[in-house]
């Protein structure tokens, strides 16, 4: 690839800031452009092996909870009807969430399991943040099939991929999977062919108006890009998953000259509860990072608002085509 140059740079804080205006009218839409039918085309009983290797027959899907939240965004775009489900989990964006016909468990800190209950599901969809909860699931609905959707073995690509085929395996979209998945395909192939080696990267959390290190290894938000599209990091210092970032000075951060940012905001999901400074502002606000090549040539990438509470295959196809953009901005 043709070497990084200055002249002509678009300005990719602005192509972040549209992007992000633009994902919170398409991230709703559904992945497959037509309108959903309403519920499942599959035939039950059905028996499927789930993402933690248990075969599971379900029997009717008459009663649906589902709570990993990577997930809603397709059961919202399939038309799938759910009786319950964490709705504080997701996204603004997501048109079932303030469906008040769906009953809300709650987060993951305090889930209602009466609510479980009172939905006497047919069948429940558990994972991510819920995970470890299936015990009480199952006390709360004995009748219910339990369909894990964790399995730590998995690269998040893989676990994108597989996730989205069991679910068309159990609602009868496997068209539909089969469209998605190929979208995510689609986008890493093309992000990979935009991106330039010699342009180095760091990823960034911004936290209560703190920023932070994002790992190339195993930081939140950034990582599974850095692995899937083989870039080049800035610094490759120890991180974590730790949701908020890693504490590493802002003066190291600085330091590292990273040529582009990648930026999860997590306050973004919740920035109708916290005063806190979008990170865009954060970031180009900062004395100390004032002069890295980065913040000077606008080469800053932000997440969609809602990255941190989706994490699902359509976001992440999104941000694999908004990156393919700002990689071209930079040639």
């Amino acid at each position: 690839m043709a070497s990084m140059k200055r002249r002509g740079l678009v300005t990719l804080a602005g192509i972040a800031v549209a992007a992000l205006a633009l994902t919170g009218c398409s991230n709703g839409n559904s992945a497959t452009e037509e309108a959903p039918e309403k519920g499942s085309t599959a035939e039950f009983p059905v028996t499927v092996t789930d993402m933690a290797g248990n075969e599971v027959t379900i029997e009717s899907a008459d009663s649906v909870i589902v709570t990993d939240n990577r997930l809603f965004q397709l059961v919202s775009d399939w038309g799938i009807e759910l009786s319950a489900a964490p709705r504080a989990l997701m996204s603004p964006n997501n048109p079932m969430v303030k469906d008040e016909a769906i009953l809300d468990l709650g987060t993951h800190r305090e889930p209602d399991f009466e609510k479980v209950v009172a939905a006497d599901p047919d069948l429940i969809i558990n994972g991510y943040r819920y995970g470890g909860y299936e015990e009480d699931l199952q006390k709360a609905a004995p009748e219910a099939a339990i369909v894990v959707m964790d399995n730590e073995e998995l690269s998040t690509d893989e676990y994108l991929v597989q996730s989205t085929e069991l679910l068309g395996e159990i609602f009868g979209k496997q068209d539909e999977a089969k469209a998605v998945v190929d979208n995510l395909h689609k986008a890493v192939k093309e992000a990979k062919d935009a991106y330039d080696p010699k342009v180095s990267v760091m990823g960034l959390v911004t936290s209560g108006n703190e920023i932070r290190y994002s790992s190339p290894v195993d930081g939140r938000g950034a990582s599974v890009f850095f692995s899937l599209l083989e870039l080049t990091p800035a610094l490759d210092a120890e991180g974590s998953a730790n949701h908020q970032g890693d504490d590493i000075s802002i003066e190291a951060i600085a330091e590292a000259n990273a040529d582009f940012f990648l930026v999860l905001d997590r306050d973004a999901a919740f920035a109708d509860t916290q005063e806190v400074t979008p990170a865009l502002e954060l970031i180009k606000g900062s004395a100390s990072l004032a002069t890295v090549p980065a913040v000077v040539n606008d080469a800053i990438y932000v997440m969609p608002g809602d990255f941190y509470l989706t994490e699902d295959i359509v976001t992440y196809t999104t941000v694999l085509n908004e990156l393919t953009a700002s990689f071209k901005s930079l040639k």
